[in-house]
């Protein structure tokens, strides 16, 4: 288990792939009686890793950032070993914005990580709570985009960012569970604490938050400028702009990128630039105003 500062430790899960890096950071807060940031997937060795790399201390709370495949299944088991209550914003759509509420009414379903559906928390945290025990004190902060019930923990000054801004690449925003919208206002809201440090759920811990928050928004705000400057020829679907926007993306990421895509989509016509030729869809086709 990895010191990254006092009353912060990391342990990455074994769970190395396209979407999650070289794994999952599992975070340990505290000493004695600690809390446990996101347990990961439902993988016993690495679970027992966690145990077992704290010795005589006790796991005495557990939360999750977000209630993807690869951060939240791990909860569960870990709190049947350890007595340990699983905390968390709420159950998989909580948070949800309201246009993202009426797409995944109609079936809209996303994809990349994976959804974990059985995710229920024991007890639940509203934004800007705050969680303390021992010698740790954490605050909640609601920072949905990457996905709706996403938080992020406030710890000295330094933030827990899980996916909302991750240490090597930008995060997948697939609705209706990520929101571009929501996006760009939690990326202002950790840019407003100022924090001299932020932990990620994937990647190296990010020793200049500012600069990197900056790069991502402008990556978005150029993304949307592609997106922009192709509809000028002519109207199109997320498909086909994917195709025209990712030209040296490796096929098996084309999911991912068309899904980030319709997000850009979706934030486009809710600034009145775009609109859909019917339904608001991830088929349908969209032109200038």
């Amino acid at each position: 288990m990895e010191q990254l500062q006092q009353g912060v430790r990391r342990l990455v899960a074994p769970n190395p792939s396209p979407m999650t890096y070289r794994g999952t950071c599992s975070y340990v807060i505290g000493t004695g009686e600690v809390a446990v940031i996101d347990p990961g997937p439902n993988d016993p060795k690495h679970l027992g890793a966690i145990v077992d790399g704290l010795g005589p201390e006790r796991i005495s709370h557990i939360l999750v950032t977000h209630a993807h495949l690869d951060h939240s299944p791990g909860a569960r088991a870990l709190s049947e070993a350890t007595g340990a209550p699983v905390y968390a914003f709420g159950p998989p759509d909580a948070g949800r914005s309201a246009i993202m509420t009426e797409l995944a009414a109609r079936g809209v379903a996303g994809g990349g990580e994976g959804v974990d559906h059985a995710f229920a928390p024991d007890r639940l945290l509203g934004d800007g709570e705050v969680l303390s025990h021992g010698d740790w004190a954490l605050t909640a902060l609601h920072t949905p985009g990457h996905f709706c019930n996403h938080l992020s923990f406030a710890f000295d000054d330094s933030v827990l960012s899980g996916d909302v801004i991750m240490g090597w690449s930008s995060t997948l925003i697939s609705p209706p569970d990520g929101d571009l919208r929501d996006y760009y206002a939690s990326l202002a809201r950790i840019e407003s604490l100022a924090p001299r440090i932020l932990y990620p759920g994937h990647g190296a811990p990010v020793l200049d938050p500012r600069a990197l928050i900056a790069e991502q928004r402008a990556h978005r705000e150029t993304r949307s400028a592609q997106i922009l400057a192709a509809l000028r020829a002519g109207a199109a679907t997320p498909a086909s702009l994917t195709s025209q926007i990712y030209r040296d993306l490796a096929p098996p990421l084309h999911g991912a990128a068309q899904r980030n895509i319709f997000a850009h989509l979706i934030e486009l016509t809710q600034q009145n630039k775009i609109q859909p030729a019917s339904t608001l869809a991830p088929t349908s086709e969209f032109s200038l105003r």
